[in-house]
């Protein structure tokens, strides 16, 4: 059975949606503020979020951007009264995978819930292997030749979303708007410090890779 968190602190809308959502036979979870529903998506296994940007204690943008920090890559579905652009930018760029803008109906949520998870269900593989690595994101654990690696949240998330685009090329900018989100501070210098420190853990002669391939002057490569 397919496991969604909903955060939305108005009482009534989240017993609509808790009823919405089990009538199609998903298993719900609820949180009512911000930091309940980091402390939940943290330690639960949930296959999407449902979560509204304005709670208390902690806005629904933070618990978003720090799930992302932390290397989480559950799929998360934001829900806002506002209508302006720019808020919407700024939810997808902290991590977001959707946004639904207040009023909406249900069945426009449930679409979209539905519309996420096909597009996020081909690349949530809990185990990932290329030549003799192993990365297990469900457990945060990767081993090469069968000896454990030390990566940070941080580099898991890099090789998840490198990973989820195999083969393909991804830009610098791509990595830092999935990776860093909102982070301002975050350069393109800074996605080349970590390739170069996940080479070191990951390939066995750093200076020539087989899998992390540099694309010169637009980003890099996974090769599975």
């Amino acid at each position: 059975m397919t496991r969604i968190l909903i955060v939305e602190d108005d009482p009534a809308m989240s017993v609509a949606l808790r009823d919405g959502f089990e009538y199609e036979r998903y298993e719900v979870e609820m949180a009512n503020d911000g930091e309940d529903a980091l402390r939940r998506a943290t330690g639960g296994d949930f296959d999407l979020i449902v979560l509204d940007v304005m709670l208390p204690k902690m806005s629904g943008l933070d618990v978003c951007r720090e799930l992302r920090r932390n290397g989480s890559v559950t799929p998360v579905i934001m829900l806002t009264a506002r209508g302006q652009e720019i808020d919407k930018i700024v939810g997808l760029r902290v991590g977001a995978d959707d946004y639904v803008t207040k009023p909406f109906s249900f069945m426009e949520l449930l679409a979209r819930v539905e519309a996420v998870l096909r597009r996020t269900s081909k690349k949530a593989d809990a185990e990932v292997v290329f030549g003799d690595v192993m990365l297990d994101f469900k457990c945060y654990k990767a081993t090469r030749s069968g000896e454990p690696i030390e990566l940070t949240p941080r580099e898991f998330t890099i090789l998840r979303y490198l990973a989820d685009h195999a083969n393909e090329v991804v830009s610098r900018e791509a990595l830092l708007d999935h990776v860093w989100g909102y982070d301002t501070g975050a350069m393109s210098r800074t996605v080349d410090t970590h390739i170069a420190r996940l080479r070191q853990k990951i390939e066995h002669v750093p200076a020539e890779p087989r899998h992390l391939i540099t694309v010169h002057r637009v980003g890099y490569r996974l090769v599975m």
